[in-house]
């Protein structure tokens, strides 16, 4: 005679995993000026998610940074993600244990990374629930480092803000895969106000642009990562972040955020439109900033931030 494990039992000579993790999650920076949706920076500033599995309800609480979010309930990005990683190790592992698991999640945040503003708050979300989906299947294992990469880039659909998130550093990202690179070195985050959706924000881009406009982008997202990653002079790095792509097609969207960049490069500083926008993000150091005595007027909020050398935790 046989007899089925009950939901909350493992199977025979499986281990069960925790039930509640705590996820943090960094943020990112991406483009960084010519490298179009593949370079990415994992910067020091940090959302911390809770998620519990069982019963059968959805509750959310959220603090801080999209609040107006947290009646969402089943449609939440983090919830819909875990559930999708949970199948997806089901699969990858050839179990069912994501049935066992119960339909119920519930879901603390605790928010500081500032949404729609280009700073990758989605790709912290979907990263959070990736990984706390791995840490809670008992068979989580399955979805490795590479096949987590992979989730959250079909989810989010473009890998240079999920891949920093994942591995920390500088990473150059193509397809679902990416590389890191160890970088030490402080920015200075001017985030607005105002948001901007990413997919207003990529709409305003062309089908097609010149062939010397993709030349130079090259060369010059090629610079860039020598330039970060070997210290080269500022002046270097001036001439690195240097865009053709996408930038100026988005400047009407972001007027304000256009005049910033132009009043930071004629003084010398190194300074791009971050992801999508509107956020303006500046390799300088704070005190830099006060020297220059830069009026970046009212509506601003200046956040002098490091490179995170780590990705994404996970703690049970």
């Amino acid at each position: 005679m046989t007899s089925t494990p009950r939901s909350d039992q493992a199977p025979a000579g499986r281990v069960p995993g925790p039930r509640r993790v705590v996820v943090e999650v960094p943020a990112t920076s991406a483009n960084l000026g010519p490298g179009f949706d593949s370079l990415g920076l994992a910067l020091t500033l940090t959302d911390e998610v809770t998620v519990e599995l069982g019963g059968d309800e959805v509750v959310i609480e959220v603090e801080g940074e999209g609040a107006e979010v947290a009646e969402r309930g089943d449609r939440h990005l983090i919830v819909t993600t875990v559930r999708d990683a949970l199948e997806r190790i089901d699969r990858l592992a050839g179990t069912a244990d994501a049935a066992g698991l119960g339909k119920g999640v519930r879901l603390r945040c605790v928010n500081r990374i500032p949404h729609s503003r280009g700073l990758g708050s989605s790709s912290a979300a979907i990263v959070a629930g990736v990984l706390a989906a791995r840490a809670l299947h008992p068979r989580g294992d399955a979805l490795d480092d590479a096949e987590a990469l992979k989730l959250a880039t079909e989810i989010e659909g473009h890998p240079d803000n999920v891949a920093p998130c994942l591995l920390g550093g500088l990473t150059i990202a193509w397809d679902d895969r990416a590389v890191r690179l160890d970088l030490e070195r402080e920015v200075v985050a001017f985030v607005p106000e105002a948001r901007l959706a990413t997919a207003r924000a990529r709409g305003l881009l062309p089908e097609t642009v010149p062939h010397g406009d993709a030349a130079a982008n090259a060369g010059r997202a090629a610079l860039l990562v020598a330039a970060l990653t070997r210290g080269l002079d500022d002046a270097t790095l001036l001439a690195a972040t240097e865009d053709r792509l996408h930038q100026a097609y988005r400047a009407p969207a972001m007027p304000e955020s256009a005049e910033l960049i132009r009043k930071l490069r004629e003084r010398g500083v190194p300074a791009v439109v971050s992801g999508a926008g509107p956020t303006v993000l500046a390799f300088t150091s704070a005190s830099r900033i006060d020297s220059n005595a830069l009026e970046v007027g009212n509506g601003w909020h200046v956040h002098p931030l490091s490179v995170a050398p780590l990705g994404a935790s996970v703690r049970t």
